[in-house]
C-alpha cells in the first residue's frame, strides 16, 4: 500500500469520535506499510460544493463533451474521483446523521459516483470501473445499532456498501463506537469494543 485517502466528515473534525476512530484504523494500516503516503481530506461545506447545472446534465446521462469535465463542478468531480484512483487504501471517518451520511460526505458521494466515468451503464446493471481496495468505515453514532436489539435504524452502512459498489469497490470493513451520547462510561465501553474489533479484523486479515 502506496497511498491511502482518509475522508474527515464530521463537523466536529479531529474532535470526533469518527476521526478518533479512523485514527486507531490508520495507526493499523500504517503498522503494516509505514512508507505509504496519507492524502487527509476534510469534507464539510466549505471544502467540497454541491453539484451544478452542467453536472447535473451528466448525471443525466449525457456524456461529457470535450472540455465540459475542465468546467464548475465537474472539474472538482474529476479531482476527487483521479483522487481516490491514485490510493491504494480508503478510510471514511462519519457520523451517522438521522440514520445515515451526514450532507458533506453526500456530496463527494455526488462528484465520485459519476456515470460514464466511475461507472459504466451496462443492460447488466452499473458496472463500476476503478479498482477495488482495502477501504475502512470508521463510524461514530450517538445511539445503537445493528446486531441486538437496535435502537435506531441503519441506513448507513447498507447505502454506503451499495454506493462503493457501484465504483468497484468491495473490500470493506466497518468498525463503529455506538452510543456516544448514552455517558462517559458507555462511551468508553464503545471505543474499547471498537478497538478491540479493528485488532481482531487485523489480525486475521494477509499484511
Amino acid at each position: 500500500m502506496k497511498k491511502i485517502l482518509r475522508l474527515t466528515c464530521s463537523p466536529r473534525a479531529q474532535a470526533s469520535e469518527s476521526y478518533r476512530l479512523s485514527e486507531a484504523v490508520l495507526g493499523h494500516l500504517l503498522g503494516r506499510h509505514p512508507d505509504a503516503g496519507l492524502i487527509d481530506r476534510q469534507l464539510s461545506a466549505d471544502t467540497v460544493r454541491h453539484v451544478d447545472p452542467d453536472y447535473a446534465a451528466v448525471l443525466g446521462g449525457a456524456r461529457s463533451p470535450a472540455g465540459l469535465d475542465q468546467l464548475g463542478t465537474l472539474a472538482e468531480s474529476e479531482m476527487l474521483i483521479r483522487e481516490l484512483e491514485d490510493t491504494d487504501g480508503l478510510i471514511i471517518g462519519t457520523p451517522m446523521h438521522n440514520y445515515t451520511v451526514p450532507s458533506a460526505l453526500k456530496a463527494w458521494i455526488d462528484h465520485i459516483v459519476r456515470v460514464h466515468r466511475s461507472f459504466l451503464p451496462t443492460r447488466q446493471g452499473k458496472v463500476g470501473t476503478l479498482r477495488d481496495r482495502p477501504t475502512f468505515i470508521a463510524i461514530s453514532s450517538g445511539g445503537t445499532y445493528g446486531d441486538g436489539p437496535a435502537r435506531q435504524p441503519d441506513f448507513l452502512t447498507p447505502y454506503l456498501t451499495v454506493v462503493l459498489n457501484t465504483v468497484g469497490i468491495r473490500d470493506i470493513a466497518f468498525f463503529s463506537v455506538q452510543g456516544t451520547a448514552y455517558g462517559p462510561e458507555a462511551l468508553q465501553a464503545a471505543r474499547d469494543a471498537a478497538q478491540a474489533s479493528l485488532a481482531e479484523h487485523f489480525a486475521t486479515v494477509a499484511a
